[in-house]
């Protein structure tokens, strides 16, 4: 194979992957659905949203956050992935409002520059434990309240939504 031939090969490949990328991007989960993003976003998996399982969710940046909150007595670690990367595998736009929306259809507008500024994450463990219903997951958005003082106050208190099933985008 010469030259020219080789560098065309690489191209076609190159841009057959840009075109597949995104396809593979957008399969379905395998696992039963835990969080479901809908509004505006450019990258689904179903229909107009994009629906992630637990391992979809862990294959994200991962992050911890050690810090006191108003729900348990004493500090407590957190893990789960950053909601920046959430936002980024669906192409939301970090200008935008979401409403995050617990299973028991609570919800709380959180502007999505808050899990850029300030490192959110949605929880899926406390303390090294899987987050259940109960322990208020399975996804609890959580801020890095120790880490920057001014987050302790009844504003992010208030986005701070448990028992997460879905985010809307607008």
């Amino acid at each position: 194979m010469n030259n020219h031939s080789r560098r065309w090969s690489l191209t076609t490949a190159f841009i057959l992957s840009m075109l597949i990328s995104p396809y593979l991007l957008a399969q379905s989960p395998e696992g039963q659905p835990v969080l479901t993003l809908t509004g505006n976003i450019s990258v689904t998996n179903q229909g107009d949203a994009w629906v992630f399982d637990r391992e979809m969710l862990e294959a994200l940046p991962q992050a911890k956050i050690i810090t006191e909150t108003p729900w348990y007595d004493e500090v407590s670690e957190f893990e789960g992935p950053l909601g920046s990367a959430i936002l980024e595998a669906v192409g939301a736009n970090s200008s935008d409002n979401l409403r995050i929306i617990a299973l028991n259809d609570y919800s709380a507008v959180v502007p999505a520059s808050d899990f850029i500024e300030h490192g959110v994450i949605l929880a899926m463990k406390l303390n090294g434990e899987v987050l259940r219903v109960r322990d208020k997951g399975p996804l609890f958005l959580v801020y890095p309240f120790d880490a920057d003082p001014a987050l302790k106050t009844e504003v992010y208190y208030n986005r701070s939504v448990w028992q997460i099933k879905a985010i809307e985008i607008h």
